[in-house]
C-alpha cells in the first residue's frame, strides 16, 4: 500500500515538472531563455518546452510600442531663463536579448537620457525659440534617443514636449504681450470695418448719384422728345393749314375762272389779298406795277360808280 502511495506521489511530481516545463508566449511578447545563468534562447510566440532544473525564464519582454510620461525637467535656456518641461517617449523593443542585457534598468536610463538631451538641446536655443519650436526639438531628442538607446534593443518612435512652463514672471510677461497683441489686432479689424464702411457708403453715394443722372439723363431725353413730337405737330398742323388755304384759294380761283370773271376782276382780287397782307406790322411796303395799275384801274371804277 506503501508503495503505491509512493509511486502516486512521483507521478504527479513528475506531471507538476512536465507542465512547468511547457511554456506559452502570447502574441507581441518575447521570453529571454538562460541555461545555468548563460542566455540560451530567446522564445517568440507560441508553444516551447525548457529542460527542467536547467533552462529558466530570465526574462519576460513585451514587443508593443509603450509609453512613458516623465516628470518635468528643469531647463536653462541660452539667454539664461529656467523653465521646466516635461516630456513623453514613446518606445518599442526591437531585441529582447538586447533589453535584459544592455542596460540595468531600460526605464530610468531612459529618463535620464531625455533629460541631459533636452537640457542639451534647450542650451542652445533662446525662450522664444523655445516656445516656437516644439517640432524641432521633438525631432532633434527623437533622433538622439534613438542613437542611445539602440544598443539596448529599443527603438524610440517618437518624443513630445507635453508642457513647457517658464518662470511666473516670464508667464506674466507673455499674458501682457498677448494681451496687448490681441486689443491691436482689435483695433486693425475695427478700423479696417470702419474703413470698408466708409467704403460701401461712398460707392452708394456714388451709384446714387450715377442713378440720378441716368434718370435725368432719361427726362431730359423724354422731354427732348416730347418737344419735338410737339413741334413736329404744330408743323403739320401749320402745314395742313397753308394746304387748306392753298386749296381754298386755287378753289376760289376755280371758281372765279368758272364764273367767266375779267382780267380787272382777278386784278382787284390780287389788291384786296394785298391790302390783308399790308395789315401786318411791316413799316415799308414795295408795291409792284402791276399792282399800282391795278390801283389806278380801281379809282377809275369808283368814279363811274359814284
Amino acid at each position: 500500500m506503501g508503495g503505491v502511495i509512493a509511486l502516486v506521489v512521483v507521478l504527479i511530481l513528475l506531471v507538476v515538472i512536465l507542465m512547468s516545463c511547457i511554456k506559452i508566449v502570447p502574441q507581441a511578447h518575447a521570453y529571454v531563455v538562460e541555461r545555468l545563468g548563460a542566455y540560451q534562447q530567446t522564445w517568440s510566440v507560441g508553444l516551447h518546452i525548457k529542460v527542467p532544473f536547467i533552462d529558466t525564464v530570465a526574462k519576460r519582454v513585451v514587443l508593443k510600442e509603450q509609453v512613458v510620461d516623465f516628470a518635468p525637467q528643469p531647463v536653462i535656456t541660452k539667454d539664461n531663463v529656467t523653465m521646466r518641461i516635461d516630456t513623453v517617449v514613446f518606445f518599442q523593443i526591437t531585441d529582447p536579448k538586447l533589453f535584459a542585457y544592455g542596460v540595468e534598468n531600460p526605464i530610468m536610463a531612459i529618463e535620464n537620457l531625455t533629460a541631459t538631451t533636452l537640457r542639451n538641446i534647450i542650451g542652445e536655443m533662446e525662450l522664444d525659440q523655445t516656445l516656437t519650436s516644439r517640432e524641432v526639438i521633438n525631432t532633434k531628442m527623437r533622433a538622439s534617443l534613438d542613437i542611445a538607446t539602440d544598443p539596448w534593443g529599443i527603438k524610440v518612435n517618437r518624443v513630445e514636449l507635453k508642457n513647457i512652463i517658464p518662470p511666473a514672471a516670464i508667464q506674466d510677461a507673455m499674458e501682457k504681450q498677448m494681451k496687448a497683441e490681441r486689443e491691436r489686432r482689435e483695433a486693425i479689424l475695427r478700423a479696417e470695418g470702419e474703413k470698408k464702411s466708409t467704403i460701401l457708403v461712398a460707392e452708394g453715394q456714388k451709384e446714387s448719384a450715377i442713378l440720378e443722372a441716368e434718370a435725368e439723363k432719361q427726362s431730359a431725353i423724354l422731354r427732348a422728345e416730347a418737344e419735338k413730337e410737339k413741334m413736329i405737330r404744330e408743323a403739320e398742323g401749320e402745314a395742313e393749314a397753308i394746304l387748306k388755304v392753298q386749296k381754298a384759294t386755287a378753289d376760289g380761283i376755280r371758281m372765279i375762272r368758272e364764273a367767266g370773271a375779267d382780267e380787272a376782276v382777278l386784278r382787284i382780287k390780287s389788291l384786296e389779298a394785298f391790302e390783308k397782307a399790308a395789315d401786318g406790322q411791316a413799316t415799308k411796303i414795295i408795291i409792284p406795277s402791276e399792282i399800282q395799275g391795278l390801283a389806278g384801274l380801281a379809282a377809275s371804277a369808283k368814279e363811274i360808280f359814284k
